[in-house]
């Protein structure tokens, strides 16, 4: 069935109510790499419960997720041919450690670019303290409609990136990638078979399964972390940028960086293939 685009525009995305226990922010933040120096204490914090434990900002991608709805054949949407395309969080508190939040999903946009060229599907999700109601974080996703286009939606407004800087980056910071990450990842809630199943990965045209998308973007924000906000999570803004290629587990991720006004604009490669991942990033501190 294709896509029909009132119906995907407003699809009923289910709100989710998650309750939080300290390990399953440790998940997250081991399922990014974190905690592969025993001896390093600003990471440590991410990973052991008690009172000084803080959760990674980017954490915020997989809180209230409302699961793989895309895959509900009523979308009309071709969910084996779809990638992650851009992505966006915004914090405006810490996040906790444990408690309930609620995710509020909704599409946004919706553009179509053509028979053969695929379409853009633009969503958003608010995170939100279920105890006190306040807004702790925006999660802005766009995802690359691969097998979608042509079915008569409009062809914009499409979504302005921010420009990428041309001059050698001022500072470059490399990350591991473990071959068992994606498998670890999925843990958070994103079960899309792409990331574990060999024959639906070679079905999707990649030789073997891809890290998330979501996965890459959480080691890139370590580097940020480390790198402009001095590891204090308290000054994580803004991030955003464009998923240009995929990452395989056991890669390395290098984030290269210029700082700017109030925050830094990025970029990321995997070493092994000198191959840009991650474009158009810009970051925004608190």
């Amino acid at each position: 069935m294709p896509i029909d685009y009132q119906t995907l525009l407003n699809f009923p995305i289910p709100e989710i109510r998650q309750h939080l226990r300290w390990q399953d922010s440790s998940l997250y933040a081991l399922s990014l790499g974190v905690g592969q120096d025993p001896m390093d204490s600003a990471a440590l914090r991410y990973v052991t419960e008690g009172a000084a434990m803080r959760a990674l900002p980017t954490m915020a991608v997989v809180l209230g997720y409302p699961g793989f709805w895309l895959a509900d054949p009523a979308t009309g949407v071709d969910a084996v041919k779809l990638v992650a395309g851009e992505q966006a969080v915004e914090l405006f508190a810490p996040l906790p450690t444990s408690g309930t939040v609620v995710g509020k999903s909704r599409v946004t946009g919706l553009v179509d670019r053509g028979a053969g060229k695929g379409a853009l599907l633009y969503t958003a999700r608010d995170i939100l303290d279920e105890a006190t109601g306040a807004k702790l974080a925006t999660v802005e996703n766009t995802t690359f409609l691969r097998g979608d286009g042509g079915f008569g939606g409009p062809d914009g407004p499409v979504k302005r990136l921010a420009a990428e800087p041309d001059t050698a980056p001022e500072i470059t910071l490399d990350l591991p990638t473990r071959p068992e990450m994606a498998l670890i990842y999925r843990l958070n809630g994103d079960h899309n078979p792409l990331h574990s199943d060999p024959a639906l990965a070679a079905k999707a045209g990649f030789p073997r399964p891809i890290l998330h998308g979501l996965g890459t973007f959480g080691v890139v924000s370590r580097a940020l972390l480390a790198a402009i906000c001095a590891h204090d999570p308290d000054r994580f803004g803004r991030m955003e940028c464009r998923f240009s290629a995929p990452v395989f587990p056991g890669e390395t991720i290098r984030t290269e960086i210029w700082r700017t006004p109030g925050g830094a604009a990025f970029r990321a490669k995997v070493v092994e293939r000198d191959l840009t991942v991650i474009s158009h990033g810009a970051f925004r501190t608190r």
